[in-house]
């Protein structure tokens, strides 16, 4: 794969990289007409996707930074992109052209005034792996394997402007209205000015590997501070498969149960015990050691959870909650999702849909066991997308609905139930969790 030795970081340079890759989408839809001439609908349409999603991709990757980790989020959202729009920004996840040598020692050099080679006893040049804000080197010190993360140059700087640049397309695509949206997208750009920040997420990579460090059948590396600094963070290298890697392979259903298991029992008591959770759930952030081990390789982004938000949250997850048609309003009041101002059609009709949501999402909660390999489940909730997806009473309607807090919560979860459904992991104990809670008492 090719280096770089540059990322455009001016907005007019970033800009115009965005412009190109419109030019060549429009160039795409004249061949989709044409191609609507020789070929059936589904087929023109197939091609119009795989050709949009490679320009838009290839336009990306070489940005880097938060415009890179907007496709990276999105590539999570399968019931709502094209699948070939999946395929290719997934590819955010962990393989994106990868800084050159160069840019590599220069950023050592600000910051340590040093070279890698001459901090590390062995360095490698060339990334392993390379993703949206950063990417990975292999070195070693005193004959331990280490993994170095260093942060793109300008990613921080351009957080603001590449929102700005992708905010529109946003908007269009989950139907935001302008009016009342500027919370969502100040929690993003929150979000990814702290996954810019490394001393954070060294600080929160210890906390959390520490309180969860009890948990049965899970890894974290160990972190150092003294090869760490604002754009660069040091850990153990650890030895595995990543989890997108491990589960293209056939293993025996036991030990994809342990994972899913333990996968599981991780979110739920950071969830419910620690009240701040590991935001994102994708496999580019995890391992599987030979042993069948869960490694969690990147804190990069952690969201905390207020109180005011948890209590309700997590009260509509509750079956009979959703029965009590009083309290169920309440909530939802309490949430944001209804507002004072609706009108009795509005209030009907979202009382409707996120009843119907809530209760479909919720569906794991309220079961002892859970068998995440059911097909069932994951198509109901497919369908249910695709079928407010097609609503015209939407566009009608104000759709900006809850508090900011659903963007990350929600996310954690649809990667997580992602996750668990790649794994196929079956009769997964739900409160197993618990059992740490006292444990850890």
């Amino acid at each position: 794969m090719k280096t770089l030795n540059k990322i455009p970081t001016g907005k007019i340079e970033r800009a115009s990289n965005l412009l190109k890759a419109g030019a060549k989408v429009g160039v795409n839809y004249i061949k989709y007409y044409g191609n609507k001439i020789t070929k059936d609908e589904e087929e023109a349409k197939k091609i119009l996707n795989e050709d949009n999603a490679a320009d838009i991709y290839d336009s990306l990757k070489e940005l880097k930074g938060s415009a890179l980790k907007v496709a990276q989020m999105l590539s999570m959202e399968k019931n709502i992109m094209p699948q070939a729009y999946v395929e290719k920004f997934s590819l955010s996840q962990f393989s994106v052209p990868p800084l050159s040598g160069a840019l590599v020692k220069k950023t050592f050099r600000k910051y340590f005034g040093k070279n890698p080679e001459d901090i590390f006893d062995e360095f490698s040049p060339e990334s392993v792996n390379a993703a949206s804000i950063g990417q990975v080197h292999k070195a070693k010190k005193n004959g331990q394997e280490l993994a170095v993360k260093i942060q793109y140059p300008g990613v921080q700087e351009s957080i603001s402007s590449d929102l700005k640049l992708v905010k529109p397309i946003a908007m269009k695509m989950f139907n935001i209205r302008k009016e009342g949206s500027e919370s969502y997208f100040k929690e993003v750009e929150d979000k990814l000015y702290e996954e810019t920040n490394y001393d954070l997420e060294l600080s929160r990579s210890e906390q959390i590997a520490q309180e969860c460090a009890h948990l049965e059948n899970i890894k974290f590396p160990k972190y150092y501070p003294e090869f760490s600094c604002e754009k660069i963070i040091t850990m153990d290298w650890l030895h595995g498969k990543h989890f997108s890697e491990f589960i293209k392979t056939k293993h025996p259903q036991k030990t994809l149960n342990k994972i899913g298991q333990t996968l599981w029992d991780f979110y739920m008591y950071q969830m419910h015990v620690l009240k701040q959770v590991h935001a994102d759930p994708h496999p580019g952030n995890f391992l599987i050691s030979e042993k069948g081990e869960l490694m969690v390789i990147d804190f990069g982004c952690v969201k905390e959870i207020p109180s005011d938000f948890y209590e309700p949250y997590f009260e509509l997850a509750k079956v009979e909650n959703l029965l009590n048609q009083a309290f169920f309003e309440q909530k939802l009041y309490e949430l944001e999702i209804l507002k004072a101002e609706d009108s009795s059609e509005e209030k009907v009709f979202f009382s409707k849909l996120f009843h119907e949501m809530l209760e479909l999402f919720t569906r794991p909660f309220n079961q002892e066991f859970f068998d995440f390999s059911d097909e069932s489940f994951f198509q109901e909730i497919a369908d249910l997308g695709q079928r407010y997806a097609k609503l015209s009473d939407l566009k009608n309607m104000n759709t900006n609905r809850g508090s900011r807090h659903f963007i990350y919560l929600n996310r954690t979860f649809f990667g997580l139930y992602n996750m668990m459904h790649d794994l196929r992991a079956e009769g997964i104990e739900i409160n197993h969790f618990k059992k740490f809670m006292v444990e850890n008492a």
